[in-house]
């Protein structure tokens, strides 16, 4: 196993956003996910969780021994403070612990904070507020229900997904999740930015919805229907406007993806197949021609690496400098050397399982940072109070009586 963490600092808060404060009282992917990503670049994060129940993801399979391995990677790199956000002493401690904080990250029905008095109207001004919601804290859907996979249904998505002749499939991962966290955090960053350029700046409400993150990345989808009427849909493997391109099956049951719709990569692709007769062939003389004779040339490629091992396939395409790469399980990302060079799998120390080895932070800032272990159900509960509040013994164990935390 090729598993390399060389070049991994401790695991402190030293990175660039170091000093930062993110209160996460999401659930679920979006929204912690979000806070996550800030706080692999060193901000501190502090997730306040529901007394007794905690957060969704940690009752979400696959599990090791009872505990969460969903949860073990979702919800490292912060500490863990339960609160009961329904109640008003619990209300109390949160606007108090915001007014410390530089950003909110939070999924919760559109009103539902102002409900409770602790929405942005109710804290600090400088604070960057992150609202995450299936579609988004206005319009008229604004009130519905939303995940994941609403997101990728009414953001287009998930219609382009699959083959023509068959029911759209979703993508592997909860992605619209993901993407709605990964564009909130570059969102917030930014805000954070213009708020601390200025004297007395103040933060702004970051309004990112499930299928707005699914409908940015639909490429040209929207402007072809706009000036062509041309409706986009499920094309498979295969591209409309580009081949030789497709997931090719090869001897050994392995897949090697191929990409070589350019007229340079066509002709490497040729040599590494021995066909250098192809390109002078009329119908694959061009970009515009392949792509008008693809079922043929993704047919003669298809049948050159039905009959090789994937390595074979791989190897020749690498020789001549085709775009080529397998489609790995997760037994050959362990496996593969390049990674393990370059550190991509990491070891998280977690407080119930120990050492478990997840993807690393990505992208790297400068020194890479291993995270913290995702931490129990208000773990940090005390210190978090004391250190933050600077609350007394004596009224924390109030609270925790009293069922606040």
């Amino acid at each position: 196993m090729c598993v390399n963490e060389v070049g991994y600092g401790p695991a402190v808060a030293d990175g660039p956003l170091a000093g930062l404060r993110v209160l996460d009282i999401g659930t679920r992917i979006a929204a912690p996910f979000c806070a996550g990503l800030l706080g692999e670049q060193g901000a501190d994060v502090i997730k306040v969780e529901q007394p007794g129940t905690g957060d969704f993801m940690r009752g979400i399979g696959p599990f090791d021994g009872g505990y969460s391995l969903f949860w073990a990677v979702e919800g490292r790199g912060r500490r863990s403070l339960t609160l009961d956000l329904r109640r008003p002493e619990g209300q109390d401690v949160f606007r108090r612990l915001a007014a410390t904080a530089d950003v909110v990250v939070e999924n919760f029905r559109p009103g539902t904070l102002e409900r409770w008095g602790i929405g942005p109207g109710d804290c600090e001004e400088r604070i960057v507020w992150v609202r995450i919601s299936g579609y988004g804290q206005d319009g008229p859907y604004a009130e519905r229900p939303g995940l994941d996979r609403t997101g990728i249904a009414a953001g287009g998505l998930l219609h382009l997904t699959g083959y023509p002749d068959r029911p759209p499939v979703r993508v592997g991962v909860t992605i619209s999740d993901y993407l709605t966290g990964t564009f909130a955090a570059h969102a917030a960053v930014s805000a954070l930015y213009g708020r601390d350029r200025k004297e007395g700046g103040k933060g702004v409400v970051i309004d990112a919805a499930l299928y707005g993150a699914t409908l940015r990345i639909l490429e040209w989808t929207l402007a072809a229907y706009d000036r062509l009427g041309v409706v986009r849909n499920r094309e498979g493997n295969r591209l409309a406007n580009s081949a030789p391109l497709d997931n090719f099956a090869t001897a050994d049951g392995g897949c090697v993806c191929i990409v070589a719709g350019s007229d340079a990569n066509f002709a490497r692709l040729c040599a590494a197949m021995d066909r250098t007769d192809l390109p002078e062939d009329p119908r694959f003389a061009t970009l515009a021609d392949r792509a008008a004779h693809g079922d043929e040339i993704n047919g003669i490629v298809a049948d050159w690496a039905a009959a090789r091992p994937a390595a074979d396939v791989e190897a020749a395409c690498l020789a001549h400098a085709v775009p080529v790469a397998s489609a790995y399980t997760v037994a050959d990302i362990f496996d593969d050397p390049h990674m393990a060079a370059r550190g991509d799998i990491v070891t998280v120390d977690d407080p119930v399982l120990g050492p478990v080895r997840q993807q690393a932070p990505f992208p790297r800032v400068g020194r890479p940072v291993a995270p913290t272990g995702a931490p129990r159900l208000g773990e940090h509960s005390r210190a978090v109070l004391r250190e933050v509040l600077a609350l007394d013994d004596a009224t924390v164990d109030r609270l925790e009586s009293d069922g606040i935390i």
